[in-house]
C-alpha cells in the first residue's frame, strides 16, 4: 500500500521560504512516508492472536449448547487455558480412580463471541480472507462448533489442531462453542485433566496462506564455516497453476538478517540458503535463529515465523549420543504434563519454574511422558538448552485402561502422529522421537490379560511384561508390522532425528525391538540386563528411557534407613502387614522403590559406568497427580518424583546435583526433631571433597567417604539429643563446605517467601510463594503440619495451594491447606490489565502474615 498522499504536502506561505523549509522538513517527511508505507493494509495477515479471554464455561449435558442464541448468561466467565477437573474434589468414588488422580471428569462446554467486520467479506458477501482457530490441546473428545455447525472433531486430548472457520462466519456477532467430553473413565493411567487446557489462537490471513505448521527448517551439511539450511513451505488456497513468491529471511539472535532468498515457487516449495559461520545450538549455549517466510502474489498474502537451531546429532553404539561432535550423556527425567495445583492448564511460568528447578539439579534432558507436550514446554527447552525425547502416545491398538486412546487408534493415529511431528520438528531441543511407551504390542500374548484389569493391576502387569513369553517371530507378525508403520509415519516427515520407544520388555523377542524400525533402543528399567542387551542387540545405540521409580515422601524418615523395601510387596494389596506406613507415606531415604524398579544410586551408577548407555530418564522429575504407587485411596498423586508436587525438592535431588553438576554440594538429612534417645540414621550427599565429618552438638562422630557404588555417607543409630547436627566436607584435609540441622521448637509464626515479587499484569503470570513455620528463634519447624488459610486481595488471585503430600485430599484449588513436613505453597496469578499490588494473606492458629506482589 503506498504512503498516504498527505505525507507529501506541505504548505508554504511564500516560495522564498520554501528552500529553508525543505532543508528542515524533508528528512522528517521521508520518515513519515516510510512509516506510512509500513502500516498494514486492510486484510493484512494476523498470526497468533491471543484467543484465550472472554470465554464462558459450564458443566452440562445439554445438547443445544452450540446454538448461537443459547442462553449462557448463567455460565461462568473465565479465560483459558482451563482445567475444570482440578477444580473438583478428590474422591475415591470418581471414575478416574486414584490412578487417574481421583478427580471428576464430565462433559464441559465453552462458548465465546467473535465479532467479524465487514472487510472480512467481498462485495458478494463471501469471505475474502481466511480465518482459522488453532488449538494446542483439548482434553478430550473435542468438537468445535461455529454458529451451531460442527467444524472439527479431535478425540486425542494431546493433539494440537487447527480449523478453518471462514465459510461459517457471518457479519457481526458469531459464536464459537467447544464441547469436551471426558465422561468415559478411566481413560488414562495418570491424571489427564479436562477442558481447553492449552492455548487457543486466532489466525486471519489471505485465502492463500502458509498451512498450519507448514514450514520445516532443516539445517544440513553443518561445519564451522557454513551450513546449508533447507526450508520447505506448504501453502494452501492457491489457484490452479498459480505461482507464489516466497521471500525467506534467516535472522540471528540479535535480529540481523544473515541469509535471504526470494523466488517464485509452487504451493509446495523448497529452497536452500547458505548460513555462514553458524552459531551452534548446544545444551550450554542454546542459540536460536529465526526463519521468516513471506508469501505474496504482487500483494502480501501471509507471513510465518519459526525458530530453529543449528546442531549436529548422531548415535553411536559405543559412545552413546553425540551432540556437535562430542559425546553428551543424557541426564534426563520423565515429566507428566500436570503442574500440581494448577492441574494441566498450561502456564509458561509454571513450566519455566519446573525446568529451572531441574536445571539446577543438573538435568539436561526431558522425556515428554507419554504424549506430545504443550508447545511452550518445547519453546522453553529450546531456550534453556534441554534435550527432548518427544513421545507420541502410551498405547496403540491394545488398551491399558477401559476407555483410553486404543479405541480411537485405528481411525486417528496417522493424523495424530503426523500433526505431532509437523508441529515439533523445528525445535532444536527435540533430538529423538518416541513412538510409544510400554506398548502392549511388545508381546503377542498380553492383550486378553489386560482387558478387565483395574489400572493398578494393569500397571503391575505392564511393568512385569518382560517375563511374558514370545510367539511367532515371522515377518508377518502384525505387531512388528505395526511398529514399522508407526516409525515410517515419522520418517515420512522427518529423517533428521532418531526414532525410539520406551520398552519395558528388553528380551530379544520384543516385537518393537526385532522390527528393525527403531534407531535407538529405549529400555525402561532392568539395568541388570544392560550388558546382556549389548550382546543381544549388537551395534544398536541403547538408552535408559525410563529408570529408577524410587518412592519417597519429602521430609519423612523411617528408621532404620537400612530397612529397604520394594512396595507394594504382595501384588497390589495395600493392607499387607508391614506395607502401609504412617499416613500413606514412604521414607525420604533412598530405601524404597517399586517392585520393578531400582533405588536412585544403583540406577544411576548402572548408567554412569557404561558409555554405551546414552543416558537416563528418571521416573520422574516431579511428582504428578495420579498413579499413587504403592498406595490406594486416600493417596491420589505419585511418590516417584525427585521433586514433590509443590516443587519442593526431596533429598535425592542433592544426590543428582552432586553427581551431575560441578557446583559444590553438601546436603545433610534428616531433620533433627525426634524423641529423646531415639536412634536416627544420618546421611549426607556431597561432591568436590574426599570425606565428610559428622558433629553432634560439637562432638565428632568420625569421618566417612562415599565409594564408587555408594554415593552417600551415613552414620547409623545416632541417639537423638536436642541441639545441632553438622557435617563438614574436606578436600586434601582442608574444609570445603558445611551444612547443619537444628532442633526446632514449637511454631510461633509463618514465613512467606515469593519466588518473584514483581510479575506482569497479563492474567497469566505467576508468583510461587513458599510458606514455612518458624519457631521463636526463627528456625524452620520441619515437622509442622498446621492447617493454613489462604486469601489474595488486590491485583491478583489465588491460583492454587499445595504442600507436596500425596495423601492430602483437600482441594488444590481451595483456600485451606496444611503444612506438610513444615512447608506449603500458594500460587498467586495476576489479573489481566489490572496493575497494582496483590496481597497474599496466610493464617494459622498462631499467626497471620502477609506478603505483597507487585503486578505491572
Amino acid at each position: 500500500m503506498p504512503p498516504h498522499p498527505a505525507c507529501f504536502f506541505v504548505f508554504f506561505a511564500n516560495f522564498a521560504g520554501m528552500r529553508r523549509y525543505l532543508i528542515t522538513i524533508l528528512p522528517l517527511m521521508a520518515l513519515v512516508a516510510l512509516l506510512a508505507g509500513c502500516r498494514p493494509e486492510a486484510g493484512a495477515p494476523k498470526r497468533g492472536e491471543d484467543f484465550n479471554f472472554d470465554w464462558k464455561f459450564a458443566l452440562t449435558e445439554d445438547p443445544l449448547c452450540m446454538l448461537p442464541d443459547y442462553d449462557d448468561s448463567g455460565w461462568r466467565a473465565l479465560h483459558l487455558p482451563h482445567d475444570w477437573s482440578i477444580e473438583g474434589e478428590f474422591s475415591a468414588d470418581n471414575p478416574s480412580t486414584p490412578s487417574g488422580g481421583a478427580l471428576p471428569g464430565g462433559l464441559g462446554w465453552y462458548r465465546k463471541h467473535l465479532q467479524v467486520p465487514a472487510d472480512f467479506f467481498d462485495e458478494k458477501g463471501t469471505p475474502a480472507r481466511a480465518m482459522h482457530l488453532e488449538f494446542d490441546g483439548v482434553f478430550m473428545n473435542a468438537t468445535v462448533f461455529v454458529n451451531g455447525v460442527d467444524v472439527v472433531k479431535r478425540p486425542y486430548g494431546y493433539s494440537s489442531f487447527d480449523c478453518d472457520i471462514s465459510a461459517l462466519l457471518e457479519l457481526g456477532d458469531n459464536v464459537i462453542a467447544v464441547r469436551c467430553d471426558n465422561r468415559d473413565q478411566p481413560n488414562s493411567r495418570w491424571y489427564a485433566g479436562c477442558g481447553i487446557y492449552r492455548n487457543v489462537r486466532l489466525v486471519v490471513t489471505d485465502p492463500l496462506r502458509v498451512a498450519y505448521n507448514g514450514v520445516f527448517v532443516q539445517p544440513t551439511e553443518i561445519s564451522d564455516q557454513e551450513a546449508k539450511v533447507v526450508v520447505s513451505v506448504r501453502t494452501e488456497g492457491s489457484l490452479p497453476g498459480q505461482m507464489v513468491r516466497y521471500d525467506i529471511r534467516i535472522k540471528d539472535a540479535r535480529g540481523r538478517t544473515v541469509a535471504r532468498s526470494s523466488e517464485l515457487g509452487a504451493p509446495v516449495y523448497q529452497t536452500s540458503l547458505q548460513l555462514d559461520r553458524p552459531h551452534r545450538w548446544d545444551v550450554d549455549d542454546p542459540y536460536l535463529y529465526r526463519a521468516e517466510v513471506t508469501v505474496s502474489t504482487g500483494k502480501l498474502k501471509d507471513t510465518y515465523t519459526t525458530r530453529f537451531g543449528v546442531r549436529t546429532t548422531a548415535w553411536d553404539a559405543d559412545r552413546g549420543f553425540i551432540l556437535n561432535g562430542r559425546p553428551v550423556k543424557m541426564l534426563g527425567v520423565c515429566l507428566h504434563h500436570d503442574m500440581g495445583c494448577l492441574g494441566t492448564a498450561v502456564h509458561p511460568r509454571a513450566l519455566q519454574r519446573e525446568l529451572q528447578i531441574l536445571r539446577d539439579m543438573g538435568v539436561n534432558a526431558i522425556r515428554t511422558s507419554h504424549n506430545p507436550p504443550a508447545p511452550e514446554l518445547l519453546d522453553l527447552c529450546d531456550e534453556m538448552g534441554f534435550l527432548v525425547m518427544d513421545e507420541a502416545m502410551d498405547m496403540w491398538r491394545k488398551r491399558k485402561t477401559r476407555y483410553d486412546y486404543a479405541r480411537y487408534f485405528d481411525e486417528w493415529h496417522v493424523r495424530d502422529v503426523q500433526d505431532f511431528v509437523r508441529r515439533d520438528r523445528n525445535h532444536p531441543s527435540v533430538v529423538m522421537w518416541s513412538i510409544g511407551n510400554e506398548i502392549i504390542e511388545q508381546s503377542d500374548s498380553s492383550a486378553d490379560d489386560i482387558a478387565n484389569l483395574t489400572p493398578e493391576q494393569a500397571n503391575e502387569l505392564l511393568n512385569f511384561i518382560h517375563s511374558l513369553g514370545q510367539n511367532d517371530p515371522s515377518e508377518s507378525n502384525p505387531n512388528i508390522l505395526l511398529t514399522r508403520h508407526m516409525a515410517q509415519l515419522i520418517r515420512d516427515l522427518d529423517t533428521t532425528r532418531a526414532i525410539t520407544a520406551g520398552c519395558n520388555g528388553v528380551w530379544p523377542g520384543n516385537n518393537l525391538l526385532r522390527s528393525g524400525a527403531l534407531d535407538v533402543y529405549g529400555f525402561n528399567y532392568h539395568p541388570q540386563l544392560y550388558d546382556s542387551c549389548r550382546v543381544w542387540f549388537p551395534g544398536k545405540p541403547l538408552i535408559g528411557s525410563e529408570t529408577v521409580s524410587s518412592l519417597n515422601s519429602r521430609g519423612v524418615y523411617f528408621q532404620p534407613s537400612t530397612d529397604r523395601k520394594k512396595l507394594p510387596g504382595r501384588g497390589w494389596q495395600y493392607t499387607a502387614e508391614g506395607e502401609v506406613d504412617w499416613n500413606h507415606q514412604v521414607t525420604a531415604y533412598d530405601a524404597c522403590c517399586a517392585p520393578w524398579a531400582n533405588y536412585h544410586e544403583e540406577a544411576w551408577t548402572a548408567v554412569r559406568d557404561r558409555d554405551f548407555i546414552a543416558g537416563t530418564f528418571i521416573w520422574t522429575g516431579f511428582d504428578y497427580l495420579g498413579e499413587p504407587t504403592p498406595y490406594g485411596w486416600p493417596s491420589r498423586s505419585s511418590y516417584f518424583g525427585v521433586v514433590d508436587l509443590a516443587g519442593f525438592p526431596k533429598d535425592a535431588y542433592w544426590l543428582y546435583q552432586a553427581e551431575w553438576t560441578d557446583r559444590t554440594v553438601l546436603h545433610l538429612f534428616p531433620h533433627w526433631n525426634w524423641e529423646p534417645g531415639e536412634p536416627v540414621d544420618i546421611w549426607a550427599y556431597y561432591n568436590n571433597a574426599d570425606e565428610v565429618e559428622l558433629f553432634v552438638n560439637g562432638e565428632s562422630w568420625g569421618r566417612q567417604a562415599k565409594t564408587r557404588d555408594v554415593l552417600h555417607v551415613q552414620w547409623n543409630a545416632v541417639p537423638f539429643e536436642p541441639g545441632c547436627i553438622e557435617v563438614v566436607s574436606y578436600k586434601d584435609g582442608r574444609e570445603v563446605a558445611r551444612d547443619a540441622r537444628y532442633t526446632a521448637g514449637a511454631p510461633v509464626t509463618l514465613c512467606l517467601t515469593p519466588d518473584r515479587t514483581v510479575i506482569t499484569a497479563d492474567g497469566y503470570d505467576l508468583s510461587y510463594v513458599t510458606v514455612e513455620a518458624l519457631d521463636a528463634d526463627g528456625r524452620v519447624v520441619p515437622t509442622a503440619d498446621d492447617l493454613l488459610h489462604f486469601s489474595v486481595s488486590g491485583a491478583g488471585e489465588l491460583a492454587g495451594v499445595d504442600n507436596g503430600n500425596a495423601a492430602d485430599t483437600l482441594s488444590l484449588k481451595g483456600s485451606d491447606k496444611a503444612l506438610f513436613s513444615g512447608k506449603a505453597l500458594a500460587v498467586v496469578r495476576s489479573l489481566r490489565g489490572e496493575p497494582g499490588m496483590a496481597t497474599l494473606s496466610v493464617s494459622s492458629t498462631y499467626a497471620s502474615v502477609k506478603t505483597n506482589i507487585l503486578t505491572k
